[in-house]
């Protein structure tokens, strides 16, 4: 029998550690995050029982529980995440595509900014619910005026964000780029773009939060499937666990969004030393 020598397992002990160590730091930052919503909903669920709080209107978490789990065996809750899930990601792949785009205009270009920043700025002081009717009367009830809508809140917080982190991109990495002789494509695209990520990151967050509230406008508006149309029918028939199960699904929605959006910072802001808190 082949006999292992002790440099070999120390050699590998290190690696062991690390990754039990990165486990436990995973495990416990889970933990924390959990620690308010499992409380929350303790109490919550103990106040219900006990009957300081009214079953009608704040049914308890099991309660909405079991609502969740017969819609699930009838498919009706698959069926309008579906439809929800494809009117946000296609919402917000328009709004966030043009968002980016004219912000990159905006912030590379000064007269550009002139022509098109003060028009923006004041569509976006719009409010959605303003809006909403006038998007139903021009374009019906059907699915264009439920995605422009969604498109139209994911448009501004990405416009803004790829703007001022071009604009805040330090001026001295702009005089090393023409002592290299980086043209203006080159310039932007090895120096501004990456330089503004953290920036356009952030506005990618925002705009999936605001995409979602624009759905949920869109949804409450005129429609005839999806999450938010079957919390608005399960409110006229008062199945209060039926709403809380899709703000449930809406809350799930958006943490599942975020935490891809901050892994995606993870991973391409990794040389970026900033502080951890």
């Amino acid at each position: 029998m082949k006999q292992v020598s002790s440099e070999a397992v120390l050699a590998t002990r290190p690696q062991w550690n690390g990754s039990s160590s990165i486990v436990r730091q995973r495990i416990q930052r889970i933990g924390l995050g959990a620690l308010v919503p499992a409380f929350a909903l303790a109490a919550w669920q103990i106040l219900g029982d006990q009957g300081f709080i009214s079953s009608l209107l704040f049914p308890t978490p099991s309660r909405i529980v079991q609502a969740g789990v017969r819609l699930v065996e009838t498919g009706e809750l698959w069926g309008h995440m579906k439809i929800s899930i494809v009117r946000a990601l296609i919402g917000f792949a328009l709004g966030g595509a043009l968002g980016l785009a004219f912000g990159a205009l905006v912030g590379l270009f000064r007269q550009t900014e002139r022509a098109l920043d003060p028009t923006v700025q004041m569509l976006r002081m719009v409010p959605h619910l303003a809006i909403a009717p006038l998007f139903i009367l021009w374009f019906g009830i059907g699915e264009t005026a439920k995605i422009l809508l969604i498109a139209k809140g994911a448009f501004f917080p990405l416009y803004i964000n790829t703007f001022l982190g071009i604009r805040g991109v330090d001026n001295k990495l702009f005089d090393v780029a023409k002592v290299l002789g980086f043209s203006r494509w080159k310039q932007a695209t090895r120096l501004t773009i990456p330089a503004a990520l953290p920036n356009i990151l952030l506005g990618v967050r925002i705009s999936l939060g605001v995409s979602w509230l624009g759905l949920v406008v869109a949804e409450l508006m005129g429609a005839t499937s999806g999450i938010g149309y079957m919390m608005s029918d399960a409110r006229q028939f008062s199945k209060t666990p039926v709403v809380f199960v899709g703000i449930f699904v809406f809350a799930l929605f958006g943490i599942v969004a975020d935490s891809a959006v901050r892994y995606l910072e993870r991973r391409w802001l990794r040389w970026k030393d900033s502080f951890k808190g």
